[in-house]
């Protein structure tokens, strides 16, 4: 009987350390719950992660992809060789086998093949990914474990993927200074980028501009309007000038003259588009005229002065002739310490030009700006008197016919709450989707008084 004792003390040993670890891990479980719980992580874990299995496959060389955050300012993405029993959602995995901070958009194209090779069409690998802000600080927790199947009969990304909105029929998609914007292939140096009127696969196109570009993305310069369709076209470069993939499939857009624009806005970048630092004119939700309740061409071109806007009138606005053009311009003069009177004599003088040429000016008053926030994102200075030029500007548009877009914002203390504008000059989402309101709320009057001005001017122009 003592040799079973033993033995019943020996099972009740094991039995007794097995609970031991389930109770164990379990604490841990909940603490690890408690922590996340009570994180302040302000914005949910990024969701629709790139799925895949061993029924369906990715290649060695996918596209990843999740829910765009756009309060993100760029995200971290990690691997792991295998699924934790484990995992913090509020920290880094100790154990990834790699791990990346250069991704800028809501894609990525991992060098799987770096350093994973021993998996690839093998056994599955797992990612998660989270948003990060502009301090290097995590807006989320990292999303769920996704699994990562690949197999050696998926095609591999061979070409740079168009991502920009361009020439489709969402509202403020046609720019005259277009900006082209791509997903990056991982092992490029740099890019080439080619632009043309006429499709690229037509005899008949024409090449009309040519870029090298380190990120994947091109401001243009120069305002492309033309009565044919412009087509682009990007590839991926090595450090040697030796292309390393295909072109791109070419990506239309049309910014014509001829389709008759009534509506048009001119500025500078808060009406050009973006925000939030990585953000730029090709994400529409962070451009104002997305959310206006009619369609509008934007002249608008990103580091314009006032000078500038009015230098370029006649050549960018005058071509398309629109009834009416919506104009704000003035905050870059201004914030650099431009004297007021010369911002007012340059609207001014843009208006004189509209209304002599059938165009119904409206202005739009400026708002206000957070220099402590500008300073901290572009290391620039700000005038220390800047909010008394603003408001004389503001009081003269005021006079004008005019839409009061600077009185969609709360501006404690005349500054520019960080909740609008990250940057403290572009307003983010919130900012341009109050600022769309303003517009269509006013737009009924302001229209009225637009036409009732362009009577006047041409009644006294006959007198």
């Amino acid at each position: 009987m003592k040799s079973l004792d033993n033995r019943y003390g020996a099972v009740n040993k094991r039995i007794g350390a097995a609970v031991l670890v389930i109770a164990v891990v379990c604490m841990t479980l909940f603490l690890l719950s408690k922590e996340e719980g009570g994180s302040a992580l302000a914005e949910p874990a990024p969701q629709n992660l790139t799925e895949s299995g061993w029924r369906k496959p990715l290649s060695y060389s996918p596209v990843l992809s999740w829910s765009k955050n756009p309060e993100a300012v760029y995200y971290e993405i990690e691997f792991l060789d295998h699924r934790p029993l484990l995992l913090s959602d509020t920290q880094e995995a100790e154990d990834a086998v790699f791990r990346s901070s250069e991704v800028f958009q809501n894609h990525y194209n991992p060098p799987l093949k770096q350093f994973a090779a021993d998996f690839l069409g093998r056994a599955p690998l797992y990612w998660r990914v989270r948003a990060m802000d502009f301090n290097g600080t995590p807006l989320t927790p990292f999303s769920e474990l996704a699994e990562l199947w690949t197999s050696p009969d998926r095609p591999e990304m061979d070409a740079p993927v168009p991502v920009t909105q361009l020439g489709s029929d969402e509202r403020g998609a046609v720019l005259l200074y277009p900006v082209y914007h791509w997903i990056p292939m991982s092992g490029a140096d740099h890019y080439e980028l080619q632009l043309f009127e006429g499709s690229p696969d037509n005899d008949d196109n024409r090449l009309i501009a040519v870029w090298d570009s380190v990120p994947a993305e091109v401001y243009d310069s120069f305002p492309r309007y033309s009565d044919r369709d412009f087509y682009w076209r990007v590839r991926a470069m090595n450090a040697a000038g030796t292309a390393i993939s295909k072109w791109s499939n070419p990506k239309r857009f049309r910014t014509a003259p001829e389709d008759h624009w009534e509506i048009a806005v001119l500025g500078d970048s808060i009406s050009h588009g973006g925000g939030h630092y990585s953000y730029g004119p090709e994400d529409l939700e962070f451009s104002w005229l997305h959310y206006l309740d009619f369609p509008a061409i934007n002249l608008s071109e990103s580091g314009d002065t006032i000078q500038m806007t009015l230098d370029r009138f006649d050549r960018d606005v005058l071509p398309f002739h629109p009834r009416y053009l919506l104009i704000m311009s003035g905050s870059n003069s201004l914030r650099a310490g431009e004297d007021p009177e010369v911002v007012i004599q340059n609207l001014q003088e843009i208006q004189h030009r509209c209304l002599s040429n059938g165009i119904r000016p409206v202005l739009l008053t400026l708002p206000a700006i957070n220099p402590q926030a500008i300073q901290h994102v572009f290391q620039e200075e700000t005038v220390e008197d800047w909010a008394q030029r603003f408001a004389a500007v503001n009081v003269y548009i005021r006079t004008q016919v005019h839409i009061d877009t600077a009185a969609a914002f709360s501006c404690p203390n005349t500054v520019l709450p960080e909740i609008y504008a990250l940057d403290g000059l572009h307003p983010d989402v919130l900012g341009k989707r109050l600022m769309g309101g303003k517009v269509n709320a006013a737009w009924g009057k302001v229209k009225q008084d637009a036409d009732k001005e362009m009577e006047r001017y041409a009644a006294e122009a006959h007198q």
